[in-house]
């Protein structure tokens, strides 16, 4: 029996988005999803919203992933709102890297849970959702543009200061 060789994890820098990374993260949602795609418009929105902090991994210069958390007003929670990992560095631990990164930022700015949607047919996501602890809590009908049904799930980021 032949040991399966685990993907070497990836070499990247995390960082904020800027108004030069607009092109390639339209290219990389566009690689990524199918449906309920960001617009050209939304994301440069986000890159200049200080409650949607859109965080970047670069590698070797070049855009290999996002993570989108929106941060409602008056609101202890912070909501997951996109992620994602382009193909060529997927199955390297920058999927689950984007999400630590995004969950200790809310836990930072007060927020006592990050919450998502993920798509009832998304498989893999919701097996790292679970992995990384998230429980789910609900369910919302019709709720992306292919009238798929969403699952919703909620981890509590523990105890924490507001620094902002």
């Amino acid at each position: 029996m032949r040991k399966r060789r685990r993907a070497q994890s990836i070499r990247v820098t995390l960082r904020r988005a800027r108004q030069r990374d607009l092109a390639a993260l339209v290219t990389l949602e566009l690689a990524v999803f199918k449906t309920d795609i960001v617009s050209r418009r939304s994301f440069r929105h986000f890159i200049a919203s200080p409650r949607a902090p859109l965080l970047v991994a670069e590698e070797r210069g070049g855009l290999a992933g996002y993570v989108l958390v929106l941060y409602p007003p008056h609101s202890r929670l912070a909501r997951l709102y996109s992620i994602a990992v382009a193909p060529h560095v997927g199955g390297r631990g920058l999927g689950p890297r984007l999400l630590a990164a995004a969950e200790a930022a809310a836990k930072r700015r007060g927020r006592r849970a990050m919450r998502l949607e993920v798509h009832v047919r998304n498989k893999r996501a919701i097996a790292r959702y679970a992995k990384s602890g998230y429980r789910l809590f609900g369910k919302h009908r019709d709720y992306y543009d292919d009238r798929g049904d969403a699952l919703r799930f909620e981890k509590p980021l523990g105890r924490s200061v507001n620094l902002d």
